[in-house]
């Protein structure tokens, strides 16, 4: 018990320094701009906004973005047809793929909502992380939609709908991440978390850093599979509206991940290189497991293994991304996962494109954001 109440006493000591966590005069004010890099990111996440629209009308769709200016249609008429082309094993797949997806953003949104925003006082990072909220729905529409489009049978539904107490593999992710919001540093918290310790939850005395850190993995490694696997159906040709839909979010999740490094950049007090490299080795055994257990079988030009390494070099990039070495030192075994990284270049006219971002947004920040240039024509 004492090693837990100086471990409580030093995580408290540490935040009271931290001026991301410190009680801000004006927190409640958007101006002035202290920290232009946070609020050019909140910026970008509010151009690239688009919303779910269950579309298999393209007259419909057409409509309805007449109506609101942000919303991105998502055609999924081809990806019926393709689904039922698909073997058994690539179904499995893809199934337990979008059952983690459609329970893991509501898992961010209970960080953001329930500690995140209760944690930091610095009033760009709280904007960036209310307009994250929102994008965490939209995402958790989007792959309930496309779990509706393609399960039809109602038991199976069932139980991706509720894959975190039905699939061992999915909940193991969903509990690591779920152990992080549950830590706490207020004593009654701490009082009531200390049955809970046995029970090999992280414990209560984790520091902001550290949740912080963990949910960059959430974003940047948990995601880092599934994402690979919807691209690598974009690679075969296959399932164009879910492929579209994947770099939509995978877009929006990039920029959650790279908020987070920003923001650990400015932090006072970082975590010791062990101590991140602990949490990052985690986080990639557990979606190791996930990849080995959902991918029991090798497909075309995909298998456990690959994607295994995949996993360790996308958290080597996150390392880095942080501020530390790397871990792992792997190289990228799918070349066409390079795809992500780099700007679509399809016709607008034929489908409009995944790095889509409203340029009235982003033209009104300018000179790293020290400049700003009120507009009343923005298209809402």
């Amino acid at each position: 018990m004492g090693s837990l109440k100086n471990g409580t006493e030093s995580v408290l000591q540490e935040e009271e320094e931290e001026p991301v966590l410190k009680e801000q005069s004006q927190k409640y004010c958007t101006f002035p701009i202290r920290y232009p890099q946070l609020w050019e990111m909140y910026k970008k996440a509010v151009a690239s906004f688009w919303a779910a629209v269950p579309c298999t009308d393209l007259t419909s769709a057409s409509s309805l973005s007449n109506i609101c200016g942000t919303v991105e249609e998502v055609d999924l008429s081809l990806d019926i047809q393709h689904w039922e082309a698909l073997s058994e094993s690539e179904k499995r797949f893809l199934s337990h793929v979008l059952a983690f997806f459609a329970a893991s953003d509501g898992i961010v949104l209970e960080n953001l909502a329930a500690r995140f925003l209760n944690d930091v006082q610095i009033q760009e990072a709280r904007a960036f992380y209310g307009f994250q909220i929102a994008m965490e729905n939209i995402h958790s529409e989007m792959y309930s939609l496309l779990l509706e489009a393609f399960i039809k049978d109602s038991r199976q539904k069932n139980k991706l709908f509720n894959a975190i107490d039905s699939i061992p593999c999915v909940s193991k992710k969903a509990k690591w991440a779920l152990n992080w919001i549950q830590s706490s540093t207020d004593p009654i918290a701490v009082f009531a978390a200390f049955f809970i310790i046995f029970l090999d939850f992280v414990g209560s005395s984790s520091s902001f850093a550290e949740r912080l850190v963990a949910f960059a993995c959430v974003e940047g490694i948990f995601f880092s599979g599934s994402f690979c696997a919807i691209f690598w159906l974009k690679k075969r040709g296959l399932m164009p509206g879910l492929a579209y839909s994947n770099e939509l979010i995978s877009r929006d999740e990039g920029l959650h991940r790279d908020f987070a490094c920003l923001l650990y950049s400015i932090m006072r007090n970082q975590l010791a290189r062990q101590k991140v490299h602990q949490i990052v080795h985690e986080a990639v055994e557990i979606e190791t497991e996930f990849v080995c257990d959902a991918l029991p079988c090798a497909l075309i030009g995909m298998n456990a293994e690959l994607m295994s390494r995949y996993i360790k070099f996308v958290a080597d990039h996150l390392l880095v991304a942080l501020g530390y070495d790397k871990k792992y030192n792997v190289e990228n075994p799918f070349d066409w996962m390079e795809l992500i990284s780099l700007q679509g270049k399809a016709n607008f006219f034929e489908r409009r494109v995944g790095d889509y971002q409203k340029a009235s947004v982003m033209s009104s920040l300018q000179d790293n954001g020290k400049n700003f240039e009120f507009k009343l024509d923005e298209d809402f």
